[in-house]
């Protein structure tokens, strides 16, 4: 009773936005890690249906025609960065023998948002708790050092501002953390940086719809009784995603409204991810291994490092 009390509490401090995203994160993985489960079934069907609402929630934070004002030099590095993000990642994670569905979110979550790709992803994946946890975890443990790392780096190569704001939104997975880190930096890197990641957010549509054909296809080729659940777990919430963001844009008398939606989706999105940490487990870390980590990092260091580069050398430039 006592362990069902303490996972209740856990789960409503991490829905009141007391708490950030990563903080839930890792108290939920403490608590999956120190006790058993005592709501493991309930847990995760609460935090599939409750992560897809709070992806269609998170829609009502963005403003289609700010981000469209990025222009268009913006919109080509981000679909470069991505595709080759994806690209390279898959191959790393077949290389390191990573769990396909695993190695995806990782890649997706750090090509196109972090935690808010991972979470658009991973229902039309019909991925488990454990392989989202795993690329959770991966992805918000460099969010967290991208926060301290990425502002002295930009000091150390005296980066401009909008160098700056350009290679945050390029590298940093979660548009929190590059908030934060540009926030750090100066006013003009925070505004460029935000933008910039905005649009790169709007690629969770587009992504998601690839890989929801491409999983109905494979599930086609294998049977047609896998192809109806894979239809049954289409993406409609994504589509609802990209609706809450065009009437978020072309509503402005109802600003208020989308903003406290807005906030609603961040605070379902951080009891979610505590719900996620929980069912990780020691047994699921000794099945998992440190493969996914290495993974995500040297992914990481690669778009980071590679971004940087081109910044610097001002083959790219806002």
């Amino acid at each position: 009773m006592q362990v069902s009390n303490l996972f209740l509490a856990g789960l409503i401090l991490s829905a009141s936005g007391i708490i950030s995203p990563p903080v839930a994160l890792i108290l939920g993985i403490v608590f999956g890690l120190c006790f058993e489960h005592p709501m493991r079934a309930a847990s995760a069907n609460l935090s599939r249906l409750l992560l897809q609402i709070s992806v269609v929630a998170l829609g009502f934070g963005l403003d289609l025609r700010q981000v469209l004002r990025v222009g268009y030099s913006g919109f080509v590095y981000t679909a470069i960065s991505i595709a080759a993000a994806m690209l390279i990642g898959l191959l790393l994670g077949k290389l390191l023998e990573v769990d396909r569905k695993s190695s995806l979110l990782i890649c997706v979550g750090t090509a196109i948002c972090g935690g808010s790709a991972i979470a658009a992803v991973s229902p039309i994946t019909n991925a488990t708790e454990e392989e989202v946890s795993v690329s959770m975890g991966t992805v918000f443990l460099l969010n967290s050092i991208a926060l301290f790392l990425f502002p002295a780096v930009g000091h150390a190569m005296h980066l401009s501002q909008s160098q700056f704001g350009l290679w945050a939104a390029l590298a940093i997975h979660d548009t929190s953390s590059v908030v934060g880190a540009a926030s750090v930096y100066g006013s003009q890197a925070l505004a460029i940086g935000t933008t910039v990641k905005l649009t790169r957010a709007l690629w969770i549509v587009p992504v998601s719809l690839l890989i929801a054909a491409f999983v109905a296809r494979s599930a086609k080729a294998k049977d047609e009784r896998a192809e109806r659940q894979t239809n049954r777990t289409m993406p409609w919430f994504i589509l609802l995603f990209c609706g809450a963001a065009a009437l978020s844009s072309y509503m402005p008398s109802l600003h208020s409204v989308f903003a406290a939606l807005n906030r609603l989706g961040k605070q379902g999105l951080t009891a979610t991810l505590f719900l996620i940490g929980t069912s990780l487990s020691k047994d699921t870390l000794v099945r998992v291994g440190i493969r996914p980590l290495v993974q995500g990092t040297i992914l990481w260091f690669a778009v980071g490092a590679a971004s940087l580069a081109a910044i610097a050398l001002k083959v790219i430039a806002i």
